[in-house]
């Protein structure tokens, strides 16, 4: 998700987003641990999303 779409959504949407990225990435690492993940880049892709998130989280918190 682009940081554009993510500042339109309010606080509470984003944290559903937050829980919905950290339940993939752990789904994502469990795969990579067995073998059976296929496309690896998934992991960094899903780690930067969170980061994204968590970082407009933090601005709309510190705006008000």
């Amino acid at each position: 998700m682009k940081s554009t779409e993510l500042r339109d959504l309010d606080i509470e949407a984003l944290s559903k987003k937050l829980g919905e990225n950290r339940e993939e990435l752990f789904k994502l690492r469990f795969q990579h641990a067995t073998a059976q993940l296929e496309k690896t880049h998934r992991l960094r892709q899903v780690r930067k999303n969170i980061a994204r998130i968590l970082t407009v989280q933090n601005e709309k918190k510190r705006q008000g």
